[in-house]
């Protein structure tokens, strides 16, 4: 059989015009078939294309039908039905007392105001710490949004940037609350050679203890979550167990790039974390105490009726102090221009290179956490804290100062982000080593010169 015998693919018959000519079929393609879509399905009010979706009143046509409204009922009523028995109990108790008594009965463990009292005593305190928990881990969440939608801001106004200045209505305000809508749906991809159980873990070694250093931090004068007589102390050492979860990242992720991060990240914190401590020695000189609260207090009053008793304006050693804290808070917290660990010019996120969706949030959010803490530890040790900053401003409470000062000081970090470069891995080791770890003890010794000469 000849080439021109073979059977052409895709040749139908085709009957010329005139019959029994020669040639009566021509080899032609044919077209592909087309692609069946599903119907799509367009609302009848709108008239807006949905495909698969279902409107609100398809889907709860019948509530009751889906797990969701029947556990979310559940839920409302078990509140509500706990918050009715707890009140009638309380009045039952009562009345049932005062029966036995007018009768002369002895009353026993249930009728015993004593033994009552005292457990809903520890009911109201174990309600009362689960409030508080509550409130910080709030605090925290809603800072990571503020603090990421605020820094947008600023890059825009500072580096003329069009997109955070209209993408997301009004001056951006949903492009923060879509981007972690995004982040919570978004695939959680796990490397096929990482360590696993490592590498799951590895988010919450970082995210928990920013959560529990923020229990003694004072929020207005005398607004804490935790009571510490060592707080500062509590602080410092709570907040430097999160490098231990930045390694295990670098390290499980088995990317070249996130171990080179972790490790950076280890030296670069094990070494900023020396300075940052001594320059609160001098607060703690000053002071003769590590509880926030007696640090708090200690700055009250005014020196010649209007000048406030900062220990920002102990000199010399209460500025020196504050800017080398501030210098060390921003190399522990990976800011700019401490961002090493990352360096997405070299490492591409460092430690979080392999991580996505929400894991990555969470140390993105505990990196907010931080800067948040810092800043609270700032205010606290050598603004005042609570106090304010002339005697006829102290109707203000003491919280919204708190808050102010802490906020300013949150404005820095962001400030210097965008307009300083990053250093170099070597430049930053020295810049410790050289610069910033002489100039701490110089400040502890300045601080002892400072009280004899007060």
């Amino acid at each position: 059989m000849t080439e021109e015998e073979k059977p052409k693919p895709n040749a139908i018959p085709v009957h010329s015009s005139t019959e029994g000519q020669v040639g009566g079929s021509i080899p032609q393609v044919q077209p592909p078939a087309k692609n069946l879509y599903p119907k799509p399905v367009y609302s009848k009010k709108a008239g807006k294309l949905l495909k698969t979706r279902l409107w609100p009143t398809e889907r709860w046509a019948n509530p009751w039908s889906q797990p969701e409204y029947r556990n979310a009922a559940f839920q409302l009523a078990a509140i509500i039905g706990g918050d009715l028995l707890y009140k009638y109990l309380l009045a039952g108790t009562a009345l049932l007392h005062q029966h036995l008594a007018a009768r002369g009965i002895p009353s026993g463990p249930l009728a015993d105001p004593a033994w009552t009292g005292a457990a809903l005593r520890t009911g109201a305190e174990v309600a009362w710490t689960a409030f508080k928990v509550i409130l910080v881990v709030g605090v925290i969440n809603v800072n990571g949004l503020w603090a990421v939608w605020w820094e947008r801001k600023l890059s825009a106004h500072m580096q003329s940037r069009l997109g955070p200045m209209y993408a997301g209505g009004f001056h951006g305000w949903a492009q923060t609350a879509l981007d972690s809508i995004k982040l919570l749906l978004k695939e959680d991809a796990t490397p096929a050679d990482a360590d696993r159980a490592v590498h799951r873990l590895a988010p919450a070694i970082v995210i928990v203890p920013a959560v529990l250093a923020f229990a003694p931090v004072l929020f207005g004068t005398e607004l804490a979550a935790a009571k510490l007589d060592v707080g500062a102390l509590y602080i410092l050492a709570v907040s430097g167990v999160s490098v231990i979860g930045v390694v295990m990242a670098g390290w499980s992720s088995n990317n070249k790039f996130s171990l080179l991060g972790g490790l950076r990240a280890a030296a670069q914190v094990v070494s900023y974390e020396i300075p940052r401590i001594f320059a609160v020695v001098p607060v703690i000189m000053f002071v003769g105490s590590l509880d926030l609260a007696a640090i708090d207090a200690a700055q009250r009053g005014y020196w010649l009726g209007f000048f406030p008793r900062w220990f920002v304006f102990w000199f010399p050693a209460g500025p020196i102090a504050l800017i080398l804290f501030l210098i060390a808070s921003l190399a522990e917290t990976n800011r700019v221009p401490f961002d090493i660990p990352e360096a997405e010019s070299e490492l591409v996120a460092g430690f979080m290179t392999e991580y996505s969706g929400m894991k990555w949030a969470l140390f993105f959010l505990a990196e907010y956490a931080y800067v948040l803490l810092a800043c609270f530890m700032m205010s606290v040790f050598f603004l005042g804290g609570g106090a304010a900053p002339l005697p006829f401003l102290a109707i203000v409470p003491s919280w919204i100062w708190m808050l102010a000062k802490a906020l300013f000081m949150m404005f820095v970090f962001m400030w210097l982000r965008w307009t300083l470069p990053r250093f170099r891995v070597d430049q930053l080791m020295d810049f410790n080593w050289k610069f910033m770890l002489p100039w701490s003890f110089a400040v502890v010794a300045l601080a002892g010169v400072t009280i004899a000469w007060l």
